[in-house]
């Protein structure tokens, strides 16, 4: 093939990298990142490293982008695929500026590439970008949202088309791409690490969609919104090195096995990831592993109202980030982040860690809140520091109640609906993600077309009886607000003050209020206005900005039998708005008794 990029779109529109930022408080700018200055960096018989960079100059006027950037690319003999990485810079004098968003991306030759794969199961044939027009394709209430009626392969009609639905949370992705045919060519983006990338692992971004469009994100806003723009002050300086992430290109002479090209690409990540950080690399700002330090430890979570032994945090994702106060690593998006995740017994060591002063953070599946360390950690060149052992208390005053759902950060634990069969995409039917779909939202009003839904603790199910997203409720004319209630018995009721845990998995534009026994104003115990701007729901995701409530209950407000929590989407008129609950507890108040053994 003599161009893996598509001849049909102009050069600049083929492979590019760009930018998102505003200045602060005013509208979002777009741009192509450009190089003003070429130069070779490295040269030998088997490498290459070429520098494209464009220098900003605070005196010069006009409102232009307040960065220093050098986009790099590197080539090595032997190797089946290219690096790329980039340098940006603010230098002394700059303007206040709001980044939003910067990536790389391909669009490939569109008469061939039509199968992407992302993981082992999300794999599909993709329409063809003219199926996104008007005369083939009907844009949906979501604007990324196209149905397919008069696609180019028939096969595809019917089915909805976004760019959203092959989103992926940091973690779990790494590697994704498509396959060509005639000739079969897999065509990979190959992230060795993340810790270049803002908001942590939990972090969702798009990776490939209709164009055929392959996209490298290194930092952006998407499913978190605003809270996560990194803001610049003016005369602040920063530097931070995007990448390098592979381009890598296999091929096979067997159509029959053009399947293996993504297993290779698999591979491929695998050894990349061994050989991280590059030792290659010719910028001095890229620290290699020898001028990096490490951090172990182990992470036990003590809880008595569960245990009363300390509890291994099996599994819990454990970080350093530049973030200092409990769970805003989520929005950090200026420094570098380092991720690992625990063994069985709470075990973890974090490798290649550029020298700094960083929080120690971390969350644990079964249990709310974030994990802050009391200390910083500071990491030197070469440096192994040992933490010992570290323990997480979530907040805790009482026993349990009553609970609803298990506390992983997402709404994976609910019930999510089949789709309407009207807007489906058929990757996912019968998966575990089927979430994905469009127009979800909606399938709440069809199961509660009239009245609300109701939960009773002890009796009903979550995964069967609690709807994934709190949303509006569509009526003949509007969308309303939708009051959700929470059921429960007290045998007894002590003195005292009761706790409320309500942590989210995502919010967007939504008024929620929350009343005990009577919707009124004294039986008022919380309420939130505006918020979120996740935009999760519409994304068709399980999961945005985690955020943890905890609200006051007098016991003056309980009775002895039958209790009611009434939960209220108190913004109408909004089909994409909408919660979306991570758990949700009631706890007693703790007793002196209890007081004393704590």
């Amino acid at each position: 093939m003599d161009n893996l990029l598509d001849l049909k779109s102009s050069e600049s529109s083929r492979g590019y990298w760009d930018i998102n930022w505003s200045l602060p408080g005013g509208q979002d700018r777009y741009q192509l990142l450009k190089g003003s200055e070429y130069s070779v960096i490295h040269l030998s018989n088997n490498q290459l490293e070429v520098s494209f960079r464009s220098t900003y100059d605070p005196s010069t006027p006009g409102v232009r982008l307040p960065l220093s950037i050098d986009l790099r690319y590197i080539l090595r003999s032997g190797d089946s695929g290219f690096y790329c990485y980039a340098i940006y810079e603010i230098p002394p004098g700059c303007r206040a500026f709001d980044l939003a968003q910067t990536r790389m991306a391909f669009k490939l030759r569109r008469e061939n590439f039509h199968y992407m794969a992302i993981t082992d199961e999300k794999q599909r044939v993709m329409p063809m970008p003219d199926d996104l027009l008007p005369d083939r394709g009907k844009q949906l209430i979501v604007p990324e949202s196209v149905l397919l009626v008069n696609p180019i392969n028939p096969a595809l009609k019917g089915e909805v088309d976004d760019k959203y639905m092959y989103s992926m949370d940091n973690k779990d992705g790494g590697v994704h791409g498509w396959i060509s045919s005639g000739p079969n060519v897999g065509f990979w983006i190959i992230f060795p690490s993340h810790e270049f990338r803002n908001g942590g692992p939990t972090k969702q971004n798009l990776t490939v969609h209709t164009g055929p469009n392959c996209l490298a994100m290194f930092h952006g806003t998407h499913y978190i919104g605003i809270d996560i723009l990194a803001h610049f002050e003016e005369g602040e300086t920063w530097r931070k090195v995007f990448g390098p992430v592979f381009v890598y290109l296999n091929a096979t002479a067997d159509a029959t096995k053009a399947h293996n090209l993504w297993f290779d690409a698999k591979k491929q990540r695998s050894f990349e990831e061994t050989l991280w950080p590059y030792d290659f690399v010719s910028s001095p700002y890229f620290l290699t592993a020898k001028e990096r330090g490490s951090a172990s430890g182990r992470l036990v979570v003590q809880d008595r109202f569960v245990s009363g032994s300390l509890i291994p945090a099996k599994y819990a994702y454990v970080g350093l980030s530049a973030a200092r106060t409990e769970g805003s690593w989520q929005t950090e998006s200026k420094d570098y982040q380092f991720w690992v995740q625990t063994d069985a017994n709470g075990n973890f060591t974090i490798n290649n860690v550029i020298p700094g002063v960083y929080g120690l953070h971390g969350w644990v599946p079964g249990f709310i809140g974030d994990y802050l360390d009391k200390e910083l950690v500071t990491i030197s060149s070469g440096s192994q520091t040992q933490l010992g052992n570290l323990t997480y208390v979530p907040l805790r005053d009482g026993p349990t109640v009553w609970e609803i759902g298990f506390a992983d950060r997402t709404a994976i634990g609910y019930y999510v609906p089949d789709v309407n069969p009207m807007y489906v995409n058929r990757l996912f039917l019968n998966s575990p993600e089927k979430y994905r779909q469009y127009g979800l939202w909606d399938r709440y009003t069809d199961i509660h077309p009239e009245v609300d839904q109701a939960f009773t603790t002890g009796i009903n199910d979550p995964k069967k009886d609690w709807f994934f997203a709190h949303v509006d409720r569509r009526g003949a004319a509007k969308y309303l607000p939708s009051t959700w209630t929470i059921k429960f018995n007290l045998t007894s009721v002590t003195s005292g003050t009761y706790k409320l845990r309500l942590a989210t998995a995502s919010a967007t534009r939504s008024d929620l209020e929350i009343y005990v026994n009577y919707i009124d104003a004294q039986h008022l115990v919380f309420q939130v206005m505006n918020l979120g701007t996740d935009n999760t729901v519409c994304r068709h995701g399980i999961h945005g900005l985690y955020r943890l409530f905890n609200i006051d209950i007098s016991s003056s407000l309980l009775i002895e039998g039958d209790n009611t929590i009434f939960l209220t989407q108190a913004r109408g008129g909004d089909a994409l708005c909408g919660v979306l609950y991570d758990y949700i507890r009631l706890e007693a108040p703790a007793t002196p008794q209890i007081t004393e053994q704590l």
